[in-house]
């Protein structure tokens, strides 16, 4: 049984002109006219759901009926509901109520506006920094006002309703809080105080509305004091103090933070004396630019790319001074053993050889500039040593090598056949000594004493016995161990030979003598 009833199918019929309709067909036609319009109307209510709202419109069911591949029905708009009335007579039936207008009166009115669908247009509302002069814009005069909610009408627009920025209102708790931070931060006289005043901002919650006024604090004063050392170090450890805080959510904030971070990274020069220990400064930005991609590099998946970007072209520039490479060079070291195998390493032989003539204490006079240079040289010195070293902490614990395995003097491996020989007679020669004085043939079923002096003949052969299968099964050891380091894959050897080609016996306190036997 059909809800639809079948004067509803003669009442559309005689609409379209068919007026010899039979009941008998009409009531046949209703149960398909039902699943018609179910099929539209679940469709229709699909497109409302998608687009977030809760009441139906003409529009969904347009959005139906294309999906259905049919054509909209045309005339209706999405203004709101149609209202239908109840034909008199009929329980079932209902219709729309469209009032009679006379055709003058159509003609005779003025044309009304164009209805338009809602719609989403995009446009830019500031080009780095500057705002594009479009109609979809406020004009600057309008933004600039002092007035607010002041009303605004455009040449041949509409009013525009500007409503200014709400103020960012602080107590005055969180007020005296910020300047006292500030002034200690500034001032040297009370370091005592300001490393309380760090565990604060690196604990207390309800800090979170400071943020911005520190972010903006701190890059005003790195970029008004780069002159003034301790300035920069207290605001460098504010920064990891902020970054410490598990009650502040200070990721929005740190585009502001990076620039000011690098600065003391990567600036040519950190303060105006010559006291000043600008190098500890650098060594610690670095280990703070490591602790915020650590955190934030799964969030921002472009940081450490854009910051690794930076720092090797601060250090690959021929022109940035030496102190600005020691900090790209920390910087990078302080990124990861990976980082350092990757950018710095492939670029280390032809940065030693730019670096070379400045080592010599004959062709450079000026100890400043040597001290700067073996300065990055021992920076670039560590990060690739720590750099092998983790790559052969990787490796399984190896033997000892024999004094006749490792020529120390040259460094290379010797394993020559007479030496062995030799070792294995004065071997054999100690063990003779040691016999037991006495028969040299004692009865196979007698009883021996158990003294130290009385030691069977056959202790000597097992001893032997048990030393070459030890070192039979040491040689397969560092067989294996030798096939899995000279893979492609690793390439572990291969770049510890080359850095030893490099550094020479300097590099060799970062390598452990049991791998340092495999390769030299």
């Amino acid at each position: 049984m059909s809800i639809v009833p079948k004067e509803t199918i003669e009442v559309i019929a005689q609409s379209i002109g068919i007026t010899n309709l039979s009941p008998e067909a009409a009531l046949m036609l209703a149960p398909d006219v039902e699943y018609r319009v179910r099929e539209i109307m679940q469709e229709a209510i699909k497109c409302m759901r998608h687009s977030k709202r809760t009441t139906l419109t003409a529009s969904d069911v347009d959005g139906a009926l294309n999906l259905r591949n049919l054509e909209p029905i045309y005339g209706f708009a999405s203004g709101g509901p149609i209202r239908f009335r109840k034909a008199i007579g009929h329980r079932d039936l209902f219709y729309t109520d469209d009032r009679e207008v006379d055709f003058k009166d159509v003609i005779e009115a003025p044309l009304p506006k164009a209805p338009l669908d809602t719609d989403i247009v995009c446009h830019w509302l500031a080009i780095e920094g500057v705002q594009p002069a479009i109609p979809e814009n406020a004009p600057l005069e309008v933004i600039r006002a002092p007035a607010e909610n002041q009303i605004y009408q455009q040449k041949d627009g509409p009013l525009i309703d500007i409503r200014l920025p709400v103020k960012h209102v602080l107590s005055k708790e969180l007020q005296l809080y910020f300047q006292k931070i500030a002034e200690l931060t500034m001032s040297k006289s009370n370091p005592s105080l300001f490393k309380e005043a760090l565990v604060s901002l690196a604990s207390d919650s309800g800090l979170h509305p400071l943020v911005p006024y520190f972010t903006n604090f701190i890059a005003d004063e790195v970029s008004r004091g780069l002159n003034d050392f301790l300035l920069l170090s207290n605001l460098m450890h504010v920064v990891r103090s902020l970054l410490q805080n598990p009650h502040i959510h200070i990721e929005p904030y740190l585009h502001q933070l990076m620039p000011s971070v690098v600065t003391c990274l990567v600036s040519r020069k950190l303060g105006n004396r010559f006291a000043d220990n600008h190098w500890e400064l650098r060594d610690f930005t670095a280990n703070l630019v490591a602790l915020i991609c650590k955190r934030f590099g799964n969030t921002y998946i472009t940081l450490q790319s854009r910051l690794t970007k930076t720092l090797v072209n601060a250090l690959l520039d021929p022109k940035k001074a030496l102190t600005q490479h020691y900090g790209a060079i920390q910087g990078l070291a302080a990124l990861g053993h990976n980082v350092v195998r990757l950018l710095v390493l492939p670029n280390l032989e032809p940065y030693l050889s730019l670096l070379e003539p400045e080592l010599d204490a004959e062709k450079q006079k000026n100890q400043m500039k040597s001290y700067e240079t073996w300065r990055v040289y021992g920076a670039l010195l560590r990060a690739a040593g720590l750099c092998i070293h983790d790559r052969l902490k990787i490796f399984p614990y190896l033997p000892s090598p024999s004094p006749s395995f490792l020529n120390k003097g040259k460094g290379k491996i010797i394993n020559t056949e007479p030496n062995k020989r030799k070792l294995s007679v004065d071997s054999s020669s100690t063990m003779q000594v040691d016999k037991p004085m006495g028969d040299d043939n004692p009865p196979q079923n007698s009883v021996q004493p158990s003294s130290s002096g009385q030691a069977s003949d056959g202790a000597p052969e097992s001893r032997n016995a048990k030393e070459k299968e030890g070192s039979k099964g040491r040689a397969i050891t560092m067989k294996a161990i030798l096939d899995q380091v000279w893979k492609n894959d690793l390439d572990s050897g291969r770049l510890l030979v080359k850095l030893h080609q490099l550094y020479g016996d300097r590099i060799l306190p970062f390598i452990p003598s049991t791998e340092m036997s495999l390769f030299l």
